[in-house]
């Protein structure tokens, strides 16, 4: 069986298998007939079966009834580019799907695209990881089936120095995602995380390639735990870990989440590119845990307490320290007293 995840190098299958998806849905769940079908598309009835069986391989659930047609009844839970690609009508972001079955780390894989000329908004999803990555070079947990691990190659016109501003556009996208499809209401931690309930569901790892005063590209790496069980989560993790299925009792539709992610990912790039950082800045403010709290930030030189001021055009964190000095921290682990 041909793997639904490798990418391809021609694309006249897939397309092929869009364009038959597309009939499906567009008929509401009615028959359709071979003949119609090799008349839309252009191939004969042989090649229409071929197709169908195709699919089933892929996991879709084709009925055939015999001397009238074929029927979808039901799609795979899995985020393929053809399931991903129906749904979606965005500028950038998303214009561009790959989807692997298996990678060391999306981020590495995009990346390697990316060198070989990837354009900008490929969108980069595997169902599993075997060396995801997170922040300071910590392992991200990556069972099958069960999340969203995703890297997305951007090529940005601004400077090095404003590529931070990228990781906070990243943390609004997701916020704004989990509130699409889920009854949740999530906060955002400074640098990079996502929480609920306190609890951290989704986590960002944003990489360039750049010279001093050129970006050659940034790679948007989003991990987010959507269906995970607590028993699936490692011990001993640095802060408590969620999922979005632990916090609202259901099952999430991955498919429609990470949908809901490009878009949002898109309208916020776009708007960036139009517009500049502040609109983005206002919003992950207004989501932000931490402004106004005692907090301990933690780096390698040690520790610096004091209370949250706000965040500046750089992404830098402010802190108003006990002897009313104020403080800018770039990196680090925020700890809420």
């Amino acid at each position: 069986m041909k793997d639904p995840f490798s990418p391809r190098p021609d694309r006249v299958q897939p397309d092929m298998e869009q364009r038959l998806l597309g009939l499906f849905r567009g008929s509401d769940g009615g028959l359709l007939s071979g003949e119609k079908i090799g008349a839309v598309l252009s191939i004969s009835r042989t090649a229409v079966w071929k197709h169908v069986k195709r699919l089933r391989d892929r996991g879709y659930r084709i009925d055939a009834v015999p001397a009238r047609g074929y029927r979808l009844v039901a799609a795979p839970d899995a985020l393929t580019a053809s399931e991903l690609a129906h749904g979606l009508s965005t500028l950038r972001i998303g214009c561009r799907i790959i989807s692997l079955r298996e990678t060391e780390s999306t981020n590495l894989h995009a990346f390697h695209l990316a060198d070989e000329g990837a354009v900008d908004g490929t969108v980069v999803i595997a169902e599993t990881q075997t060396g995801g990555r997170g922040r300071l070079g910590r392992r991200w947990e990556s069972p099958p089936g069960v999340n969203l691990y995703c890297s997305v190659i951007i090529r940005p016109p601004i400077s090095p120095l404003h590529a931070t501003q990228l990781t906070f556009l990243s943390a609004v996208a997701v916020s704004r995602a989990i509130e699409k499809t889920t009854p949740l209401r999530p906060f955002i931690k400074w640098p990079n995380d996502i929480l609920v309930n306190g609890r951290k569901v989704a986590g960002l790892l944003n990489e360039m390639n750049a010279e001093t005063d050129t970006i050659h590209c940034v790679v948007l790496g989003i991990g987010v735990n959507i269906n995970m069980e607590k028993d699936r989560f490692p011990e001993g993790l640095r802060q408590p870990a969620s999922s979005l299925f632990i916090e609202s009792g259901a099952v999430v539709d991955r498919r429609e989440f990470t949908i809901a992610l490009v878009s949002e990912l898109d309208t916020l790039y776009d708007g960036y590119l139009r517009d500049g950082f502040a609109a983005i800045r206002d919003e992950w403010l207004a989501r932000s845990m931490i402004m106004g709290k005692r907090v301990r930030v933690s780096f390698g030189q040690g520790d610096v307490v004091g209370e949250i001021a706000g965040i500046d055009m750089d992404c830098a964190l402010i802190l108003k320290t006990v002897d009313g000095s104020h403080e800018r921290v770039l990196a680090g682990d925020v700890t809420v007293l």
